[in-house]
Order: C-alpha cells, then sequence, then structure tokens
C-alpha cells in the first residue's frame, strides 16, 4: 500500500488541476475540523502543524503554484480556527509569521518533491533501459536472425528514448551505407530495407562514419547534403548516434532522431551505444555461425569426394583385377584335362570365391557411395536401400522427388535413411521401420520411425552426430526422438531452394 502512495504521488504526469485543488480545499476542510476538536482537548496548544499535511501532499503532487495558494489559504484557516470562535485576530506580525512558515514549508516540500520526482524519473528510465537490452540481448542469446535483432533494436531503442525515428546503417567499402532497419513517425512512409546512402553531408550517420565515435546534432535547419534535405522532411530536429564496432573494426551506426524543439538528452548517446554493442554482438555470432557451417560444408564436401573416389577406386581398379583374374582362371579350368578333375574343380571354387569377393567389393563401394542415386536419383536409391535392409521397410517417397533436388541435398537424405536402417538392424531389434519422404516449397522433409527399443542417445553415437553436422552443414534441421520402449523417431528438414 506505501509503495502504491508513493507511486503515485513521484508520477511524472501531475494529475488535473482541478484534481488538486478540490484535493487542497478537503485537506484544509478536514484539517480545521479536527483543529476544531483538538482545541476541545487542548484550548491553550496551537495545532498549526496540522495545517502542513495539505501542504505538503499538495506540494508534491501539484507543484509550487498549487502549494502557495494552499499555504496562504491553510494559514488564513489557521488563524481563523485557532480563535474559534471569535475569528480572525488582530492583523499583526503573528499572521505573517504563520504565513511565511506555511510558505517556506511549501517550498521545502515541492524542492525535495522534485528531487525525489527526478530521482524516480531516472530509475524508471534506467529500468526500462536494462529490460529493453534483457529482450534484445535474450534475441542474441537464442540465435536469432540479424534482421530480427536490427528490428528489435530500432523498437526498443525508441521505446526507451521515447522518440519515433531509429534506424540501423551498415557502412559499405564503397563509401555508402545501407539501411538495415527502421522506425519513423506514424503516417510517414517508410525507408524500404536495403535503401543506400551516400556518407556525405551533415548528418549524424556520416559524422560516425568520419570519425568512428558517437556523433550529435541537435539541429538540421542548416545542414547540407541529401541526407539532412530527407531528414528535414521528416520533421527530425535533432539526432544522435554511435558506432557499431565488430571485431574492432567500424561496421555500421544506430541512429536515433527527435521531432521535439528541445535536443535530446545528454546521456542519449550512452543510452545508444549500449544498444549498439548488443548489435554487434549479434553480428560477430552470426559470423562465426556462417563461418562454422561453410566450414562444416566444406567437411561434408571433402569427405563425399574422398568416397566417390574411393567408390570409383574400387570399381576400376579392385573390382576390374578380380573379374580378370576370374576370366582367367576359367580360361584355365578350361584347358585342364578331363583326368584332373580335382584340379580342375579347385579352379573353379576359387573363381566362385573371386566372384564372391567381387560381388562385397559392389556392396561395399554402393554404401561408400551410393551410385544408383548418382544415376537415377534419391527415390531409386532409397527403394533399393530399403530392398536390402535387414529390417523390413514401409517407404513412402514423394513422386515429385523425380523432378531431383540438388545433390548435396540428396546425399544427406540417403545417409540420413542408410544410418536410421543400420541402427534399426543393429541396436534398435526393430520389427518395421517407417520413412516418409516430401518436398515442401523449397525443403526436403524426411521422417523416419522405428517401433524398436528405443533409450538411442545421439550424444553418444557417433553416427548420429554425423548425421546431425551433414544436416545442419547444408542449413538443415534434425530432431531425434528416442523414448526407452517407444522406438527412435528422426525428423529432418533440409532447405535446397537457393542451392
Amino acid at each position: 500500500m506505501r509503495t502504491r502512495v508513493l507511486s503515485w504521488l513521484m508520477r511524472p504526469a501531475a494529475p488535473r488541476l482541478a484534481l488538486g485543488v478540490a484535493v487542497a480545499a478537503t485537506f484544509i476542510a478536514a484539517e480545521s475540523l479536527l483543529v476544531l476538536l483538538l482545541e476541545q482537548i487542548a484550548p491553550n496548544e496551537a495545532f498549526g502543524v496540522v495545517y502542513l499535511l495539505g501542504v505538503l501532499v499538495v506540494s508534491m503532487v501539484w507543484g509550487l503554484g498549487l502549494a502557495v495558494v494552499t499555504s496562504v489559504a491553510s494559514a488564513i484557516a489557521f488563524d481563523y480556527f485557532r480563535n474559534w470562535p471569535e475569528g480572525f485576530l488582530a492583523a499583526g506580525a503573528q499572521n505573517w509569521v504563520a504565513i511565511a512558515v506555511f510558505l517556506v514549508v511549501a517550498l521545502s516540500a515541492n524542492t525535495l518533491a522534485g528531487v525525489a520526482r527526478s530521482r524516480a524519473d531516472q530509475l524508471r528510465a534506467l529500468a526500462e533501459q536494462q529490460a529493453a537490452l534483457r529482450r534484445v540481448a535474450t534475441l542474441v542469446a537464442r540465435g536469432a536472425t540479424s534482421s530480427e535483432v536490427f528490428t528489435a533494436v530500432t523498437e526498443e531503442l525508441a521505446r526507451v528514448l521515447g522518440v519515433f525515428n531509429t534506424a540501423l546503417f551498415r557502412f559499405e567499402p564503397d563509401g555508402a551505407s545501407t539501411l538495415l532497419a527502421s522506425r519513423t513517425e506514424p503516417g510517414v512512409q517508410q525507408t524500404p530495407v536495403g535503401t543506400r546512402h551516400p556518407l556525405e553531408g551533415d548528418n549524424v550517420v556520416a559524422m560516425v562514419a568520419r570519425t568512428g565515435r558517437a556523433a550529435r546534432m541537435d539541429s538540421h535547419d542548416n545542414a547540407a547534403g541529401v541526407a539532412a534535405v530527407y531528414i528535414r522532411q521528416l520533421g527530425v530536429r535533432s539526432g544522435v548516434g554511435a558506432p557499431i564496432v565488430v571485431d574492432g573494426h567500424l561496421w555500421g551506426a544506430a541512429t536515433a532522431g527527435s521531432t521535439r524543439r528541445e535536443p535530446l538528452p545528454p546521456d542519449t548517446e550512452a543510452r545508444i551505444a549500449d544498444f549498439a554493442d548488443l548489435v554487434a554482438t549479434a553480428i560477430a555470432n552470426a559470423e562465426t555461425r556462417a563461418q562454422l557451417t561453410a566450414s562444416r560444408a566444406r567437411l561434408v564436401a571433402a569427405a563425399d569426394e574422398a568416397r566417390r573416389r574411393l567408390e570409383r577406386d574400387l570399381h576400376d581398379g579392385a573390382q576390374q583385377r578380380l573379374v580378370s583374374l576370374g576370366l582367367a582362371l576359367r580360361t584355365v579350368e578350361a584347358s585342364v584335362p578331363p583326368e584332373q578333375a580335382g584340379v580342375k574343380e579347385q579352379i573353379s571354387d576359387v573363381v566362385q570365391g573371386l566372384v564372391g569377393v567381387s560381388a562385397d567389393l559392389q556392396e561395399i563401394s554402393r554404401g561408400i557411395h551410393p551410385a544408383i542415386r548418382s544415376k537415377g536419383g534419391l527415390g531409386p536409391a532409397l527403394k533399393a536401400l530399403a530392398r536390402r535392409s535387414a529390417v523390413p521397410v514401409d517407404l513412402d517417397v514423394d513422386p515429385s522427388l523425380d523432378a531431383r533436388v540438388p545433390e548435396s541435398t540428396e546425399v544427406a537424405a540417403y545417409y540420413v535413411v542408410a544410418e536410421s536402417l543400420t541402427n534399426a538392424a543393429k541396436h534398435a531389434r526393430a520389427s518395421e521401420v517407417n520413412v516418409r519422404i516430401r518436398t515442401d516449397g523449397g525443403n526436403l522433409e524426411l521422417s523416419i520411425r522405428d517401433d524398436g527399443v528405443g533409450g538411442a542417445d545421439p550424444a553418444k553415437g557417433s553416427g548420429l552426430i554425423g548425421l546431425r553436422d551433414r544436416v545442419e552443414a547444408l542449413g538443415g534441421q534434425i530432431e531425434i526422438t528416442s523414448r526407452t520402449g517407444n522406438g527412435t523417431s528422426l525428423l529432418v528438414t533440409i532447405p535446397f531452394a537457393d542451392e
């Protein structure tokens, strides 16, 4: 209750004057009745201090003007009712002293209330800024896209600074700036994101670009340049900008503009700089993620190329030599005299062994790099994989896959299915595996579920970790669910529209 009353007393905007007059009159009336009652109890005592309560409240809430009026009215009421029922005492020093005391109290209370309101405003602004910074920091920590972070920063900046015009710019190597996000006055046409502006003339963006430090313009009336003309058209009178520094290099600027006549407060540069630091963190994180994704993609591509090379070497080298040896032995077998049937039988067994080894190598090479995928596409490759599976497979392939998705996406999907079928046969003790594959716009969606024992831990299986790396290297997502006794399911989404 006390906190609520103080909050009401300290609020930044005073209530209407009519309400203040009514409150002052109510206090004076109530205080006068109280003084009359106290006079009956202690006739020789002065109870003027009772009237100070109303003066204090009015002074704190409505300011000095109404407080002075209330002080004079309270002093008159005190002078009148302390001598009740005779009425006013003769005008003299006592009356003037009473009025002076009440005026001093009103002035002191108003001064203290102003200090308290100022302090409360500062604390309120600080709390609002910290809350806004936490919201943006949460977005950054969650790995939100750069565009989401940029938009959030302009919105939060406008909210905490109490302005409508905020923006983020990136500095380009050719001496221009690119608008990344902005917020403008309601009803004013929004400048499209991606618009380029030359870094020339008198404006805070150009000043930040030239100096690498925070900049301020308290008036654009005489500013030169195309940007200054546009700023005046928006009605922006003053502006402040802070640099965005990424890895020690000037990357861009965050700005705020005000349409009010008075300049932006002196602490605006520091407050914008706090948000600029978060933007820099988001950019650095995004660049790190991009580098990690590119590194993963290079590793996956190198592994796929090694697989293709090994498959080619097996097919063109070892398998061809085994076939040649088999044919040569068949020739030797045919030249063996009939009376040496034992030798002939041994040669035949060796030939059969070579044929088996050749078949094993062919199977290995298919596992290393599915040649049928390269020739017929993902659908036929998955059907061949399902036929060779040790666990029965219910396969449902979207017919639109015949249009062929990019090779890297096909290879990733193939290996996800192959690894899942291997795990279902070796570890899950499953009796059936359901595989569904679809294309949705620019995404390939893959669902694999088995009815095995479950309990698979992706952190402990190198195969599942490798699948996650392969999928995420292509910008995809893989969700693995494996509760003990409920089987294992994989939901995979791989985008390919931009490949």
